[in-house]
């Protein structure tokens, strides 16, 4: 992926890793759409940030995300990057009936809008010689952390699914890169003044470096992340869900 003169949509762009990113890039010489839910937030990112532009996008609506695609054909079409960050990430009690629809929102949220997503917006970026879908997984699709059982399964998913986009996709412009953080210190499961998680700007300053010093790679996992991502190819598989059994 090249650093600059990218037209980038980002989703879940109105805080924690997308917002981030999304400053990083427009800061970088690119042109950034943040999508969100609420129009206020999207407001006031686009009034503190001149340049960044807006678009109104549920991801977990079939017809938002489809009026999506057609508005952004529309207005952008040299659209060349896509970065699939929307999700959401709850505690889950198994032995809970009252959870069950916390797992399906994960499914629909973390995995089906991601799928809707890249179906509703491939064929944008198909024919661009450097076109770019960046899906925002976890170092948990690698591990899970048990007390979130269907976001850590919904982030495999997620990872399965980039693999085979990125084969699919073999003879196109298209580069898939995967994105697998760590914790990090964002509103997701409250974790923004988490000491166990990474500080978000460090997060960014490093994923952002790896990408420059990689431009053609397939996943970025930062230093942090790097022990659960490589845990069972590195034989420590049990003793790091041993780990997260108890956080």
């Amino acid at each position: 992926m090249k650093m600059t003169g990218n037209t980038i949509l980002i989703t879940g762009g109105t805080s924690g890793i997308g917002l981030g990113l999304a400053l990083r890039l427009h800061e970088a010489g690119n042109k950034v759409i943040v999508a969100g839910r609420r129009k206020e937030l999207l407001d006031r990112i686009t009034t503190e940030h001149p340049g960044i532009e807006a678009l109104v996008l549920d991801i977990a609506d079939p017809t938002s995300i489809a009026r999506a695609a057609e508005t952004v054909a529309a207005s952008h079409p040299e659209l060349n990057v896509l970065v699939n960050n929307a999700g959401i990430m709850l505690a889950e009690n198994l032995l809970d009936p009252a959870s069950l629809p916390v797992a399906e929102d994960h499914v629909t949220v973390n995995l089906l809008g991601t799928i809707r997503m890249t179906y509703a917006f491939l064929p944008l970026l198909v024919d661009k010689d450097d076109a770019v879908v960046m899906n925002v997984s976890s170092a948990l699709a690698f591990v899970p952390l048990p007390v979130t059982p269907t976001y850590s399964a919904t982030k495999a998913a997620l990872h399965s699914f980039s693999e085979s986009l990125r084969v699919q996709l073999t003879g196109t412009g298209v580069q898939v890169i995967e994105v697998a953080p760590p914790g990090v210190r964002t509103t997701l499961l409250g974790q923004e003044n988490d000491e166990n998680s990474m500080p978000l700007e460090d997060f960014l300053s490093e994923t952002l470096a790896l990408l420059r010093d990689r431009p053609d790679a397939r996943e970025l996992v930062v230093e942090r992340a790097r022990f659960v991502r490589d845990a069972e190819a590195n034989g420590t598989y049990d003793d790091v869900l041993t780990m997260l059994s108890g956080l």
